[in-house]
């Protein structure tokens, strides 16, 4: 019997997306003949997976038209394509997913990664977010598998549109590989991380400055963004070259190495809009499986997570002194340090992708 084809599609490289590498690895394992579609960047380095995937070359890299030309593409190609379910990754896939499931008579799944109308590219620009906003309200309500990545998130779909959203957490899976790469734990001081997107809000300007109070530690940013240059000249600016270091994008094979040698994992965003309001992010999944501790923003899904779980702390505000006086006295006390680690060792065994993802088959033969 032939497999059932399910093409997965997102708007990035694909190199570094943790999520859809996860949910086509699942997918695969179910029995699904997957595809993973994504964009080319001259930047983009090779991929191997475990499933077939596919970059489209752009005219365009940002704004209205990328998007415009990014599901132009992927209509054409899904009109040509053979598939029993479409996977669509946040509402900028959407449009094209959810018209070549109409006329395809095809299962859809929207796959939402973040709260995408509240995002902080969008909120202080009206008229765009308008638009989005209302493809969100044109095709939500009609889709009837939706899945997210909070529980605050879910509860927004569900009020707003009247419909029923599975909780699919950004967890990392439990079997983790170490490959080599570099040392990058200095002798006699402490090594603290922030994995992900370097993008505006996400609390990167204020731990980096931060830094200047801090002397026992060095502060590695592992990821690339819209920022990464204000942050190297920030840097530079003020002469934290040897205690903030950039290490780029790093691999998804390669990134859990670099995090489990810190002591202590950052996630700071900032409360600009619902989406990071709400946000739950992978990165903080990724460190409590690594078994550091984590400082995180105050919240309300991250604040939640860090308590319920007794993995780390809390800052009560974004001011650079702040954060740094929170991460020497966390550093400072080696003994609750080492609870924090016990409580991440035990939250790794319940925060898992093979747990969470439990409900997928059930939930992919249901009807349309």
């Amino acid at each position: 019997m032939a497999k059932q084809k399910i093409i997965v599609s997102v708007t990035n490289d694909l190199s570094t997306d943790q999520r859809a590498d996860k949910i086509c690895n699942t997918l695969t394992n179910l029995g699904y003949d997957v595809l993973l579609i994504g964009r080319y960047y001259k930047t983009s380095q090779f991929i191997y997976r475990n499933y077939e995937t596919k970059r489209f070359n752009l005219w365009f890299n940002k704004g209205f038209l990328f998007y415009a030309n990014y599901n132009i593409r992927l209509f054409i190609f899904l009109l040509f394509t053979d598939s029993a379910i479409l996977w669509s990754n946040d509402l900028d896939t959407l449009p094209s997913n959810y018209i070549i499931s109409k006329w395809k008579n095809v299962k859809l799944v929207f796959d939402s990664h973040e709260y995408f109308t509240e995002v902080p590219e969008l909120i202080n620009r009206p008229t765009i977010q308008k638009i989005w906003k209302g493809i969100e309200r044109k095709i939500l309500p009609k889709i009837t598998h939706v899945i997210t990545v909070s529980q605050s998130i879910v509860n927004l779909f569900e009020k707003e549109y009247n419909i029923k959203v599975q909780l699919l957490r950004n967890v990392p899976s439990i079997k983790k590989e170490i490959t080599e790469v570099e040392n990058i734990k200095v002798a006699g001081k402490k090594t603290i991380i922030y994995q992900g997107a370097i993008n505006v809000n996400r609390g990167i300007e204020q731990m980096v400055l931060a830094m200047l109070h801090i002397d026992d530690a060095t502060l590695y940013i592992a990821g690339s963004g819209d920022i990464s240059e204000k942050i190297k000249t920030l840097i530079v600016t003020n002469e934290l070259s040897k205690k903030v270091i950039m290490l780029g994008k790093i691999p998804l094979e390669k990134l859990h190495s670099y995090t489990t040698q810190a002591d202590l994992g950052l996630s700071l965003e900032e409360d600009a809009g619902l989406n990071y309001r709400f946000a739950l992010p992978n990165k903080l999944f990724d460190y409590i499986q690594a078994e550091i501790p984590v400082l995180v923003a105050n919240l309300p899904e991250m604040e939640k997570l860090a308590k319920q779980y007794e993995v780390g702390s809390v800052i009560e505000n974004h001011s650079p002194e702040h954060i740094a006086k929170k991460i020497k006295g966390m550093l400072a006390n080696q003994e609750q340090i080492d609870t924090w680690k016990t409580n991440c060792t035990k939250a790794a065994q319940e925060l898992n992708w093979e747990k969470e993802t439990q409900f997928l088959e059930d939930f992919l033969n249901e009807s349309k």
